[in-house]
């Protein structure tokens, strides 16, 4: 069987061809390709059509290496972001970024509107002003000529497989994570719309990961000269279906982080928790496959050094990340730290300049290298690994014995070691490209090709081990973290 994943991150998109023959999954990369937002009157948009015409020549690709005959196709991508179309199924506008303004201080209308334990209670998802949830709110208050002409939402992927079959729905896992899901019933809270004042008309049906949307369209079958393969719905939420290719065995005690732009940590759960333990430490409920649950804090992730080096290259340094690894080996640590949630770090711009900022008013020293800057990020982004992990353990009522790090940011040999110490626990990293491995298992599930996801976590996948070193000095370097965590600029 021939599967397709397209799997869409913040920064890069790839087109992942998957073959599976008698139990034996093969993987080919078939297309790679850049993630460029555009800032344009003072918003900051996707290039929706552009990344289409990316997922047209990925399956250009596939017919020129003699793969025309794609069994299924599968989408996942980021979470929140949505497309609005009118009543003829017209896209409205290109989608908004998540990291663009339009939220900013829009969080105490929205809580006058609806207090925010009600909508945690109900949702039981964490507070971003990312979310789409307020997204959509600041669009009512800002925009609601536009919102008024909206007759459909689509999430990211929904929009993607609309595109490619003309179906509209909305995946349940991508679903989840806009904050306006009523958690034990999978669905949508109407009531909680409507209270918001949204017509809740322009919501889709929701279905389940492994349902299949449709079958791409003629024109496109006709145009690229593919046959008409199945498009699936995947676990969508890039985090959920990097979960599924996680290496958990059943019955251990574990978390995981699906590391990339963002660092998700957290446990599969079988039912939503939600609880007073669970809201003070901001910890989501999304949506996870086989009625399970993605129980899981969002932490700041790789972003922080992917903008200092964007910084950097603006500054006339063209550092790659290969050469930041090559400067760590001689660099020596500065043991000051940074709150990666911090709401100073989340808009793009001169990161260095902001961790310096930071490190000024909290009475820290100030770093002297670019090297002790990287240091800072990847130290900083460990220990918040331990903060939460220890919150997540004191919920589940259980220790957490092994951390499965999942995703690119496996890659990075530093953060994983940094992470084992950190936490004194045992670490496995790998795979490096579980979103898109989980996005070919669920179209495997879907085709009957494999029974389940404990099935397909038996499939061998590379995966490296750390153990913990140097605890003690971690141990201190823990104790100066938790003085700034949560520190108010």
């Amino acid at each position: 069987m021939k599967t397709l994943a397209f799997d869409f991150g913040a920064s890069s998109g790839r087109a992942i061809l998957g073959i599976y023959e008698n139990g034996v999954l093969k993987t080919e990369e078939i297309h790679r390709f850049s993630n460029d937002p555009v800032e344009a009157g003072g918003t900051f948009y996707w290039d929706i059509l552009r990344l289409f015409f990316e997922i047209k020549q990925s399956l250009t690709k596939c017919v020129n290496l003699g793969h025309p005959d794609i069994d299924t196709i599968g989408i996942d991508t980021w979470g929140v972001d949505f497309g609005l179309l009118d009543e003829d199924g017209y896209l409205l506008e290109n989608p908004v970024h998540y990291r663009d303004k339009r939220t900013e201080n829009i969080e105490k209308s929205l809580f006058q509107a609806c207090a925010k334990e009600t909508i945690y209670q109900r949702t039981g998802i964490q507070f971003l002003t990312i979310n789409t949830l307020y997204q959509l709110f600041a669009l009512k208050q800002q925009r609601p000529a536009l919102l008024s002409r909206a007759k459909t939402l689509l999430f990211i992927p929904d929009l993607f497989a609309y595109f490619l079959t003309g179906e509209k729905v909305a995946e349940y896992t991508e679903a989840s994570t806009s904050q306006f899901l009523k958690a034990e019933k999978r669905d949508y809270d109407f009531e909680l719309l409507r209270q918001l004042g949204f017509d809740t008309e322009m919501f889709p049906k929701i279905v389940k990961p492994g349902t299949v949307i449709g079958h791409l369209k003629k024109e496109l079958t006709d145009e690229i000269g593919i046959h008409p393969a199945k498009v699936v719905a995947v676990a969508s939420h890039d985090t959920a279906s990097a979960i599924v290719a996680a290496p958990i065995k059943k019955g251990e005690k574990s978390c995981y982080i699906s590391s990339g732009t963002w660092s998700l940590l957290g446990a599969e759960t079988t039912e939503p928790i939600i609880n007073e333990k669970s809201f003070r430490s901001e910890i989501t409920n999304e949506g996870g496959v086989e009625d399970t649950f993605c129980f899981l804090r969002n932490i700041s992730g790789l972003w922080l050094i992917q903008e200092t080096r964007r910084q950097w290259i603006r500054e006339g340094c063209e550092l790659s990340f290969k050469d930041i690894d090559k400067m760590l080996e001689t660099e020596t640590s500065a043991d000051v730290f940074i709150d990666p949630n911090c709401p100073l770090f989340t808009p793009a711009g001169n990161m260095p300049g902001r961790i310096s900022e930071f490190l000024k008013k909290t009475g820290q020293n100030p770093v002297k290298t670019k090297g002790q800057t990287i240091l800072c990020i990847l130290e900083s982004l460990a220990l918040t690994y331990r903060y939460y992990i220890e919150a997540l353990e004191d919920i589940l009522g259980h220790s957490i014995d092994v951390i499965h790090i999942i995703g690119g940011g496996t890659k990075d040999k530093n953060l994983c070691a940094f992470t084992a110490n950190a936490t004194g626990k045992r670490v496995t990293a790998g795979p490096v490209e579980a979103t898109a491995l989980g996005n070919i298992i669920m179209q495997l599930i879907a085709a009957g090709e494999i029974e389940n996801v404990e099935e397909a976590r038996k499939l061998p996948f590379d995966v490296e081990e750390y153990t913990p070193k140097d605890t003690e000095r971690w141990d201190q370097k823990y104790q100066q973290f938790k003085k700034i965590k949560g520190f108010a600029l």
